[in-house]
């Protein structure tokens, strides 16, 4: 289950941002590949808005012509219609907007959870996408990442003087670490991920397809 923002927008601004299509696409053919089926959901469901579309890449063009891929995408799911039972993971993709209405989320983070602790799934994701994890706690009432290795898109790459940064909620790296979490990345463009138990995350858009390929290689274990 690939959770997804439908934030048009940086916070309150007019400022556009959307999902990294990049993100969705490497990490989407990886499951398709192996055989597995890709359901998409955000907190209002239908149409996502994309970002970081470039034609000249191969597998962005594969499936920006697919028009079943992108029915998907056009006709994302709503949380209500989610049976978490039917999920072997979920997957919180990147881009400026992850960090807009899916981390305080309810009925998401319960979704998340229940796919982690009622049947043993697997909780991942990559860049901004992270942003989704940092709120999510165990049935003990801890946060998720709590004692957890976890990778992300890290602050000091954020070009702090833009007026987007001004709009970000919180900061990713700093909550994560803030609630007993340790945050780890790589050098800028290049991939990093990170595997601690049931939860794999990823740096960056790079780090999709390493993500996607790790979690199918825990799932057919």
């Amino acid at each position: 289950l690939f959770i997804v923002s439908n934030a048009h927008f940086h916070g309150e601004s007019k400022l556009p941002t959307g999902v990294s299509f990049s993100e969705i696409v490497k990490a989407y053919d990886k499951f398709k590949l192996a055989g597995y089926t890709v359901d998409f959901v955000s907190p209002e469901g239908g149409a996502i808005p994309l970002a970081y579309i470039n034609t000249s890449e191969q597998i962005h063009k594969q499936y920006l012509y697919d028009a079943n891929f992108m029915y998907a995408i056009k006709h994302t799911l709503k949380p209500k219609q989610i049976d978490p039972a039917k999920y072997l993971a979920v997957h919180y993709v990147g881009g400026g907007n992850a960090m807009y209405g899916v981390a305080d989320n309810n009925e998401i983070q319960k979704i998340a959870m229940s796919v982690y602790e009622d049947h043993n799934g697997i909780v991942s994701s990559v860049c901004h996408g992270t942003a989704g994890i940092v709120n999510l706690k165990t049935k003990d009432g801890n946060y998720l990442v709590t004692g957890k290795r976890i990778s992300g898109y890290p602050d000091s790459y954020e070009n702090q003087t833009r007026d987007y940064f001004k709009q970000f909620p919180f900061l990713i790296q700093k909550t994560i670490e803030n609630r007993g979490g340790e945050f780890f990345f790589s050098a800028r463009n290049t991939p990093h991920v990170e595997v601690d138990g049931r939860i794999i995350t990823g740096q960056n858009h790079l780090s999709s397809p390493l993500v996607a390929e790790k979690m199918i290689e825990m799932l057919e274990r």
